[in-house]
């Protein structure tokens, strides 16, 4: 099963800057309106590691003391008031930096929720055409793996690079005042250790990038595996997804282990270098103590300094690894909080502009005029993502659907049936001409409003890890109560949720597949109807059940039809024998518009459409 990369993997979204181009500090920097929240606690965390670090810095210098003094004057008592002090500051040490862990926990783990929070609600704003790019586990990882990668730079890498650069620089100044020659020869590795830094971020920008890419990427096929398991089963294809698993994985372990090696070649680069001046400078120390030039203590604190130092210099790898991983996340997580969401505003279209009296808002005052009803006048739809002069999907649409009447929307396979329903509430834009609800242009309502206003059920039915009541109710006001529900199952002939171990509270599992197609259908219609729409769409929402119950849900929502104005795309003769009107739908046109019998003897083409499907259902009855 291929699964396809993050398509704004290469170009940042808001068509600005590929995300390769920008630096890391520039990466992280769009963190701060995140981080100015609980900045304080973040610098006074930051503080106190550096105050923590310093204070063993100390240790050396006491060291110093103890050796030029009581060990010299070999006094047992100033011996033992030297240990006391390196007790006190080894315990003052981790306090210290146990404060620190206990100032950034809470705020870091809110950091990450509210950005988790942001994530999830622009999600829910983003348009179809969006989640139509976009595989699902790309989304998941960026919530998920990219958001715990960001707290763990907050946590850690953002406060030691900064508390370790001080380390070093305070570490430097202590061992130059000592002896200014031994602390040149422990800064001669400084300039090679900077060039290995930079060439190590420009290299591990690019392969962690890749990897958390590649991770998206093993996510999407881990979910459409789990959620295909049927299928996978059912067509004994387990073995190729195992072994595009397999491949996956190997390429992510290839990924990983370019990684690996690239943090080998800097821990070994910054561990040898300064392991080597660190040897040079005993040398060179231990004859000075021999020429008597420098004190044996003087030598300790100097040898204690440089060893203390160590972790802060080797750790450098280690963070700056960390830090180029955060940044990819950043980059990740804002290429699609970067995205442009579905907006009010009226879109651009290469439609002719309308006057203020065409979009007059006539919705309150009950539809009986000539724009009453649903209308799609001069339709033109293109994805957005198609090349500018492709053919569009649906081409000069003109279509009135009158106040309280009932279209059925009839065509072949690939007509555009489905993309038509789509417009109404605005799951796509229109590329050219408007739609109006009882002469009000749909682009000119708020999204909110339009929605309240149309209810839709689809071909393919989407139920969520709910209760069959919590599932039903979406479709209705937070005023709707278990009469309307009641009401809505009936009309769907869903009385077998009444047999569901905890009746409507039953629990549907993931994508409602613990239930039967028809039965997931009947769910869908019943969110549909549960809120009494003023407009209804319904997609083929009576494929899935078997004739028997097909008439039985047709003969409790012709009451229900009875009261809306209703766009229902229909492939079965029955289906068509509710509606008022039948328009037909080819090559993405509205080829004709009448009753089922004016077209059948008018329409050649609708003749055929549904001679093949009144034989079929003819051979369903026998």
């Amino acid at each position: 099963m291929p699964t396809t990369p993050a398509p704004a993997a290469a170009e940042g979204t808001d068509g600005t800057e590929p995300a390769e181009s920008r630096s890391a500090v520039r990466s992280l920097l769009r963190l701060w309106p995140y981080v100015r929240p609980v900045r304080a606690r973040l610098a006074a965390a930051a503080v106190v590691a550096v105050v923590a670090s310093c204070t063993g810095l100390v240790i050396p210098l006491v060291l110093k003391w103890i050796v030029d003094g009581p060990v010299a004057d070999r006094s047992t008592g100033g011996v033992w008031l030297g240990a006391l002090y390196l007790l006190l500051l080894g315990v003052a040490e981790a306090v210290l930096f146990g404060l620190r862990r206990w100032l950034v926990a809470r705020p870091l783990a809110g950091v990450e929720a509210a950005m988790r929070a942001d994530l999830y609600r622009h999600l829910q704003r983003l348009p179809i055409a969006f989640h139509d790019r976009w595989p699902s586990g790309q989304l998941l990882s960026r919530g998920t793996t990219d958001l715990m990668l960001l707290r763990m730079f907050l946590a850690f890498p953002l406060t030691f690079l900064l508390v370790n650069s001080v380390t070093i620089l305070v570490g430097v100044l202590i061992m130059l005042a000592q002896d200014w020659t031994l602390g040149l020869v422990l800064l001669a590795p400084a300039l090679p250790v900077m060039v290995v830094c930079w060439l190590f971020e420009k290299r591990y920008s690019r392969v962690a990038r890749q990897a958390q890419d590649q991770v998206g990427d093993l996510t999407t096929l881990v979910e459409e595996s789990v959620l295909g398991i049927r299928i996978i089963k059912g067509f004994g294809r387990h073995r190729s997804q195992a072994l595009a698993f397999r491949e996956l994985s190997r390429t992510l372990r290839g990924t990983e282990l370019a990684k690996a090696r690239l943090l080998a070649g800097i821990f070994a680069a910054i561990t040898t270098l300064p392991e080597l001046a660190i040897g040079a400078a005993l040398v060179l120390g231990t004859v000075q103590v021999a020429d008597g030039s420098l004190s044996a203590g003087t030598l300790v604190a100097f040898l204690s300094t440089a060893l203390a130092l160590r972790w802060p210099v080797e750790s450098i790898g280690f963070l700056l690894a960390m830090s180029q991983e955060a940044a990819t996340a950043t980059e990740r997580y804002f290429e699609v909080m970067d995205a442009t969401p579905e907006s009010d505003a009226m879109p651009e279209s290469d439609a002719a502009p309308e006057s203020g009296a065409a979009r007059a808002e006539v919705l309150p005052g009950g539809p009986e005029s000539t724009t009453g009803g649903l209308r799609f006048e001069g339709v033109r739809f293109r994805y957005p993502d198609a090349e500018s002069g492709s053919v569009p999907v649906l081409d000069r649409i003109d279509l009135h659907i009158r106040h309280g009447e009932t279209m059925a929307l009839v065509g072949g396979t690939g007509s555009g049936k489905t993309t038509l329903t789509a417009l109404v509430p605005r799951l796509h834009e229109v590329t050219a001409g408007r739609i109006t609800l009882d002469g009000a242009d749909i682009t000119a309502m708020p999204r909110d409003e339009l929605r309240a206003l149309v209810a839709v059920a689809f071909e393919e039915p989407t139920l969520f890890s709910a209760g069959v009541g919590e599932n039903v109710l979406m479709g209705a006001p937070d005023t709707a109560g278990e009469a309307d529900l009641a009401r809505a199952l009936a009309v769907a002939q869903a009385d077998f949720v009444h047999a569901l171990p905890h009746g409507t509270d039953t629990e549907v599992g993931e994508q409602g597949l613990s239930l039967s197609g028809g039965q997931r259908q009947r769910l869908a219609l019943a969110r549909a109807v549960v809120g009494n729409p003023r407009f209804l769409v319904l997609d083929d929402p009576l494929s899935a059940l078997d004739v028997h119950t097909e008439a039985l849900v047709e003969a409790a929502l012709r009451r229900v039809l009875a009261g809306t104005t209703a766009l229902v795309v229909a492939h079965r003769p029955s289906t068509v024998l509710l509606a008022d009107r039948v328009a037909l739908l080819s090559g993405g046109r509205i080829t004709a518009v009448g009753t089922h019998h004016e077209l059948l003897r008018t329409s050649a083409e609708y003749a055929w459409l549904m001679s093949g499907r009144t034989e079929k259902t003819e051979r369903e009855n026998r």
